[in-house]
This record gives C-alpha cells, sequence and structure tokens, in this order.
C-alpha cells in the first residue's frame, strides 16, 4: 500500500510541469521549422519582396500547417507506445446492492431470501515485465515513424518555398514579357499602317499587307496567352500565400539579380541531406525494430498485477481492518497454438524489411540521378543565357546601325521597325533564358535537400 501510494505521489509530480515541457518543445519545433525555410539562400537572389513572402508563407500557408499538426499527432502517438512500457494503475469502484427473493441450497446449507450492500474501492496495477525488450522495440519503432514524419515535414518546406519561388519569377517573367508584348504589337500596327500606305500607292502586293495583318493578330494571340498566365500565376501565389484577392507584390525584370559562382559539380553525397533519404534510413530502422519485435512475440510475456483497497457489505464497516483487500500475483502467458499467426506475422516484417531496404537503395539512385539532372539543367540554362545575352547585344548593335542608316537616307522607317522588333524578339529569348536559370537554381537547391550551394561541397 505504502509503495503505491508514493508511486502516485512520483506520477503526481512528474505530470505538474508536463505543460511546461509542451510549451517548451513547441518553441524549439517552431525555431528549427523556421530554420526549415533557409533564408540565408533565399537572400542570395537579393530580392527582400521575395524573402517577405516566404516569411508570409511560413505563417500562413495550411500544407505547412497541417504538416506540424502532423507532428504532434505522431508525438502523442510515441507517449502513447511509450506508456506501455509502465505499470497500469486503475480505480475500478463499484457498488451494488443484491435483492434475493428465494431460497437458495447449497447441499444441506439453505440460503433465505436476504438483501445486502456490496462495497468495492479497489487500486489495480499491472506490469508487462519487458524481460524481452519488446515494449521498448515498439517505441524505437515508433520514434522512427515520427522521425520519417519530421523529413516529410522538412521536404513540404522545401517544395513549397522552392516551388512558390519558381511561380514568384515567372510571374516577373510574364510582366516583363507583357511589356515587350504590348511594344511589339504597336510597333506591329505601325507596320501595317505602313504597309497599307505602300499598297495604296502600289510599292506593295496584297500578300505583303495579308501577311503584317496575320503577324498583328498573332502577336495579340500572344499577349491574351500571357494576360491569362499572369492571373494564373497571381491566383496560385494568392493560395500559397492563403489570400483570397488582392494583389501580388512582386519585384521588376531589372532589379533581378542571378546568383553568381553556383557550383557545377556536387559530391554525390549531399544526396543524404535530402528530406526521402533520411526517411529512407528512418524506414530501415524502423522495419528492423518490427521484425526483433514479431520475433520476441514468440516468446512467453509475464504480467504482474494487484489489488488493494476496501471491501465490505455494510457502509459502517468499510473502513475497519477486516474490509481490507489485498491480492497480488505474476500471470506468465504464452500461445502455444496460433495457427501459425506469429510465424506468418514474422515473415511479414521480415518481406517489409526487405523492402524497405530495396526502396532505400531506390531512392539513392532516383537521387543521384536527379541532383546530376539539375546540375545539367543549371549548366545549359546558363549557357542558354549567357548566349542569348550576346544574341541580345549584337541584335542591338544591328538596330542602332539600322537606325543610323536611316539618319543619312539608306534605310526606309520599316526597315528600322522591322530591327526593332526583331530586336525585342531577341529580348524575349533574353528574360525567357534569364528566368530559367534563376529557376535552374531553385531546382538545383531542391535537388540537393534545401541545402545552400555556396555551402556544398564541391564533387572530389
Amino acid at each position: 500500500m505504502k509503495k503505491i501510494l508514493i508511486y502516485l505521489l512520483i506520477l503526481t509530480f512528474t505530470t505538474i510541469p508536463a505543460a511546461a515541457r509542451q510549451n517548451k518543445n513547441d518553441i524549439e519545433h517552431a525555431q528549427k521549422t523556421f530554420m526549415y525555410l533557409n533564408l540565408d539562400w533565399w537572400k542570395t537572389y537579393q530580392d527582400d519582396i521575395l524573402t517577405e513572402h516566404l516569411k508570409e508563407l511560413y505563417d500562413s500557408n495550411y500544407d505547412l500547417k497541417n504538416a506540424e499538426l502532423k507532428i504532434k499527432e505522431n508525438e502523442k502517438l510515441v507517449k502513447i507506445q511509450f506508456a506501455n512500457e509502465l505499470p497500469q494503475v486503475s480505480f475500478d469502484g463499484f457498488i451494488s446492492r443484491d435483492f434475493r427473493s428465494s431460497i437458495q441450497r447449497y447441499g444441506n446449507m439453505v440460503i433465505p431470501s436476504f438483501a445486502q450492500n456490496n462495497f468495492q474501492l479497489p487500486l489495480t496495477a499491472s506490469y508487462e515485465i519487458d524481460i524481452w525488450g519488446k515494449n521498448r522495440l515498439k517505441t524505437k519503432s515508433t520514434e522512427q515513424y515520427l522521425e520519417m514524419v519530421k523529413q516529410a515535414e522538412r521536404a513540404t518546406y522545401i517544395s513549397l518555398t522552392s516551388d512558390f519561388a519558381a511561380e514568384y519569377f515567372n510571374l516577373i517573367k510574364c510582366d516583363k514579357l507583357l511589356s515587350i508584348q504590348n511594344e511589339l504589337i504597336k510597333i506591329q500596327e505601325e507596320i501595317v499602317s505602313k504597309t497599307e500606305d505602300k499598297y495604296s500607292t502600289g510599292l506593295a502586293t496584297m500578300n505583303d499587307l495579308l501577311a503584317e495583318q496575320r503577324m498583328l493578330t498573332t502577336l495579340k494571340e500572344e499577349k491574351n496567352n500571357l494576360e491569362e498566365k499572369q492571373d494564373t500565376l497571381i491566383n496560385t501565389l494568392r493560395v500559397y500565400l492563403a489570400k483570397g484577392d488582392g494583389e501580388i507584390s512582386r519585384a521588376n525584370y531589372g532589379s533581378l539579380i542571378l546568383p553568381e559562382n553556383i557550383p557545377t559539380e556536387l559530391n554525390s553525397e549531399i544526396i543524404e541531406n535530402r528530406p526521402d533519404f533520411k526517411q529512407q534510413e528512418a524506414n530501415i530502422k524502423r522495419a528492423g525494430f518490427d521484425v526483433k519485435v514479431a520475433r520476441r512475440e514468440l516468446l512467453p510475456s509475464i504480467v504482474i498485477f494487484g489489488q488493494v483497497g476496501l471491501n465490505a457489505y455494510r457502509l459502517s464497516n468499510l473502513f475497519n481492518s477486516s474490509s481490507q483487500l489485498l491480492n497480488a500475483g505474476i500471470m506468465p502467458s504464452i500461445d502455444l497454438f496460433a495457427g501459425g499467426r506469429k510465424i506468418a506475422f514474422l515473415k511479414l516484417k521480415k518481406y517489409q524489411f526487405e523492402e524497405a531496404l530495396n526502396d532505400y537503395q531506390k531512392t539513392i539512385v532516383e537521387d543521384i540521378k536527379e541532383l546530376n539532372v539539375s546540375l545539367h539543367e543549371y549548366k545549359t540554362a546558363r549557357k542558354n543565357y549567357e548566349e542569348s545575352l550576346a544574341r541580345l547585344n549584337l541584335q542591338n548593335k544591328t538596330y542602332g546601325l539600322m537606325s543610323d542608316k536611316k539618319e543619312i537616307g539608306s534605310a526606309s522607317d520599316l526597315d528600322v521597325l522591322y530591327n526593332k522588333e526583331a530586336l525585342l524578339i531577341t529580348q524575349k529569348d533574353e528574360v525567357s533564358n534569364k528566368i530559367n536559370c534563376l529557376i535552374s537554381t531553385i531546382t538545383l537547391y531542391k535537388a540537393t535537400g534545401g541545402k545552400n550551394l555556396y555551402d556544398t561541397p564541391k564533387n572530389i
């Protein structure tokens, strides 16, 4: 009795600071998830608006909130499983009144009709002795599943921030392309007008005029598609930020900075930082623990149980020494025949462990492939941007020469307009390639598991 009271007191005092510990855990988790944003990396783009949007994403996005809730759910599952390692104490009170209306016989003993009260107020305790470590292994398995959920949360952060930044830059690209497209339409309208003048004077054919008019409708159609894409991107970013409406602030294209000195060769060991890699590692450990648990299920279990309390038939006698209730015992248990269920369960866990090993190996291959593809995409995008920039410079010189020729009367207004149009079309290519190069750095960042690319070891 004294030992049980001491245990109850210890249990009470250990649960008092539980709320304080939970608050501390919540603060630590919030700090850890904020680190998942990796703002040091995003600041390399030198876009304060993007950084502020990512902070807003951290506070508002529903997918991130659900990922955090899944962490809390699985933390409770670990606590539930850990509780199975501890003794269980319960109070099962029983108060009743019996009414015996007929005579009962037990051999020569006759019991007449009677009525009586029953008062039973016991504390019941039980504890499964974990001599094989089965319950401890179950808790370890649950902890590994929690680690998998934590890595899934980190993957959500990396994916959402990367996808948001890519869509953000695509929106800036769309803004710039629309601006160029409006200039192209304006120039083409002028070309059509001058071609109509030439046609009216017999200096141009009807086919020439129709060709220019067709070009104008094509440019307007491209503008309509760009406006639709712009609206789609704005609505997509609103969903990320949990906004129903309102404008999405963004930088101008001219202020975008392309990160320099991004490594073009990376050590393949960097994939060990990826959330899916760490998930598969935790999954192997979890499956290994499950196999060990299945083996120990074949062994006997031993439960210690006992009761202490009061048992009386009259309320006035409830607290007498004669009403004290005390019993204790040990209950060994083993299944002598279970129809092969436990053997099948063990084989099942072994198959699942082999499956986890295969998934691990597959993840390594796929992660290395994704890393190599991302590196190749970045290098290609960088080269394409440099080529388009060089082509833009050449086209700009060509346009300047044509403008000079017009000044001396050796070129017409239409020649200048055609060259201006060609310059704008080349500028559209330069805009697309620059944004593609920016997005390729984001893809590479995502392939490395959200690691700052300036902190990554180069391939040896």
